[in-house]
């Protein structure tokens, strides 16, 4: 939580890894309220819950026509989130293609909706989370090392529940009620 409280004033873009169900989301969101951009949006995306062709449509939105089915223009999640923070869960799974596109928008803060020529400017705080370790990713690679590099800004590594013996005391003592005496 001391990371935390420095992290969050930063507006830098962070990577949190972690192994599944060690809280990444609710540090995300504790970055988030922590930082100036806290009256701003908080959009959050799951990589893994969406195909790799609907991502890109989520993310960067698309234009009329742009392909079967998209019968409207459609705002993506950088649009919806300009001026605050998007987070980014399970960052690990972006396929080649995204991860070159998400790299340029870190870089220079534009992006292009699908079926458009028109560039659009957006000034977006990345927080990304993986249940995966990026850096043997990149080795292997899997990852594309400058977007690891541009996104690993600021790092936290959360360690399993496991490790963290003193939480499970208050997680218990917080599920089973102030009443329990679990000393």
């Amino acid at each position: 939580l001391h990371l935390v409280e420095r992290l969050a004033p930063t507006n830098k873009p962070v990577l949190i890894e972690g192994e599944s169900g060690t809280g990444k989301e609710l540090v995300a969101r504790a970055i988030h309220a922590g930082s100036d951009l806290r009256d701003k949006p908080l959009v959050v995306i799951n990589c893994a819950a969406l195909p790799e062709s609907l991502l890109e449509s989520e993310l960067f939105g698309h234009e009329k026509g742009a392909f079967t089915g998209a019968v409207a223009a459609k705002p993506g999640l950088f649009e919806m989130a300009d001026g605050g923070t998007l987070f980014v869960d399970e960052f690990g799974e972006l396929a080649g293609g995204l991860q070159a596109k998400l790299l340029r928008v870190l870089e220079d803060g534009v992006i292009r909706r699908i079926g458009s020529v028109k560039e659009r400017r957006v000034q977006v705080r990345l927080i990304a989370a993986t249940n995966r370790h990026l850096a043997t990713e990149v080795a292997e690679g899997r990852f594309r090392e400058d977007l690891f590099y541009r996104v690993n800004v600021l790092g936290i590594q959360l360690p399993p529940l496991r490790d963290r013996g003193q939480d499970v005391l208050l997680l218990a003592r917080h599920f089973l009620g102030a009443g329990w005496n679990l000393s």
